[in-house]
């Protein structure tokens, strides 16, 4: 949930109750209610999560019916909560990344999101292993062919309406849609039906941080009572499915999943993210002694769609004192120059982060050579930012950058990098507000035996929607 979707979103008297006291186990019922997650976790053989707001209120988004949630403060005519920062910039929470590794340890077999944020696939859980049943305010896909376009800033619209974009595939070219629900569409037939399929199967459907009030969705959870599994719920506000859970834990989602995982011994991994950004070099000549050329720093998404995670970008030339450098600070960032043909040059392209980013600055090293041609160049993807993501876990900062591809045309040059700007660890105690002294029970090490083989095991596919 973004604020601009809860702005669009007027408050309705159909939402449920609202505004309700949030509640908290005593210390010593948490720990034992953690043990005993950690075992129906371990012990799980189809093992779903199903979560909701609550799950991303430590990330900066509030959630709706807390007690500075969006519909109990509109009710109370205090308009919208602000957010700690903005919705492109959050970072996925200690929770979102857990599930990750227990997707990654073959323990997590699907994932079911209300939310409409993102961090589920930001965070790495594998699109086809997740239904977003509200949609996405950073996806939007072809109602021609069907692909999806994952961006990396929000969507203008929302109910399912054309964007200013098309599709990709020059077969296609259709307009568009965002995939964000409003409040008379349905929910989308096919998030719905693998939804469905994954809690029939279950046998364990894990409810993190949602109030289980909006039908239909609230309704999933319970397929896997009729298949014989059990639901579990983490909530800080009573539900009215909590009577049929086998197990209802009122604590902070993070502090209760940090508990479970540190039982289970799996690692939480850190949370690495890599921004796109192309660089465009078009160049003419005038008469035979000097080039006219035009650089054009813009996002992958076209180049009127805004590049979030950019201030500002300062073009320099350490070998040329007689070049000055320029200060880029609106988008879309653009330097025209004219210079001598056969004096080749470096342009340092340093790149100002926004605010929310893990650190201030990184720097490109460009060599210019107007008399030779360089060669096209196609990286695999995934290989590249697994590359990066490795360098950036390795040596604990940001900054770290990669050509993805390069095309040379006679005139021109494009080229995509691709950028660490975030880092962050889940591992320091403090994330887990006090809950990784919890002792492990007599289970453990057989929990220990049964995660450490799940992680040595083979992964699943990573399939993502389209990035261009």
């Amino acid at each position: 949930m973004s604020l601009g979707y809860a702005e669009k979103l007027s408050y309705r008297e159909d939402v449920g109750t609202v505004g309700m006291s949030e509640i908290f186990d005593p210390p010593d019922v948490l720990q034992q209610k953690i043990e005993e997650l950690a075992i129906l976790i371990q012990k799980s053989k189809h093992l779903v999560a199903f979560t909701g707001a609550g799950i991303s209120t430590s990330c900066g988004i509030p959630d709706f019916r807390g007690p500075k949630g969006v519909w109990t403060l509109q009710r109370s005519g205090k308009g919208v909560p602000e957010a700690s920062l903005p919705f492109h910039r959050a970072l996925p929470s200690l929770s979102h990344m857990a599930l990750v590794e227990l997707e990654r340890a073959g323990i997590l077999k699907f994932v079911i999101s209300q939310n409409v944020d993102s961090l589920h696939l930001r965070s790495g859980i594998p699109r086809e292993k997740l239904a977003e049943l509200h949609g996405n305010s950073f996806r939007e896909i072809c109602p021609s062919c069907g692909t999806e376009y994952l961006r990396d800033f929000e969507v203008e619209t929302i109910g399912m309406k054309e964007t200013p974009r098309r599709c990709a595939d020059t077969k296609c070219g259709a307009k568009l849609k965002d995939t964000v629900l409003d409040w008379e569409d349905a929910l989308p037939p096919k998030e719905m039906n693998f939804a469905e399929k994954h809690c029939r199967t279950a046998d364990i459907v894990l409810c993190l941080g949602t109030s289980l009030q909006i039908t239909p969705a609230c309704n999933l959870p319970l397929k896997t009572i009729r298949s014989g599994g059990k639901i579990v719920i983490v909530n800080l506000q009573p539900t009215p499915k909590d009577k049929k859970a086998s197990l209802v834990i009122h604590g902070l989602v993070d502090k209760v999943i940090a508990g479970a995982m540190h039982l289970l011994n799996l690692r939480i991994p850190p949370y690495i993210h890599i921004d796109f950004v192309q660089l465009s070099l078009s160049h003419s000549p005038k008469k035979k002694t000097y080039v006219k050329w035009n650089l054009r720093i813009a996002s992958i998404h076209g180049q009127r769609a805004p590049l979030p995670f950019l201030k500002s970008v300062e073009v320099s030339f350490p070998e040329r004192p007689d070049l000055k450098t320029a200060f880029l600070h609106e988008q879309p960032f653009y330097l025209k120059r004219e210079t001598l043909r056969k004096r080749p040059f470096k342009m340092l392209l340093t790149f100002n982060f926004s605010d929310g980013c893990s650190c201030l600055c990184t720097t490109i090293e460009w060599p210019i050579n107007f008399q030779v041609t360089k060669d096209n160049l196609v990286r695999e993807k995934n290989e590249v930012l697994r590359e990066l993501r490795d360098a950036a876990d390795k040596e604990s900062h940001c900054g770290q950058h990669a050509v993805l591809e390069r095309k040379v045309n006679p005139r021109s040059e494009v080229t995509i990098y691709a950028i660490v700007t975030n880092i962050r660890r889940y591992n320091d105690p403090e994330e887990a507000n006090g809950v990784l002294e919890i002792t492990p029970n007599s289970n453990s090490n057989f929990m220990i035996k049964r995660c450490s083989e799940g992680v040595n095991g083979s992964q699943t596919s990573q399939k993502r929607p389209k990035w261009s």
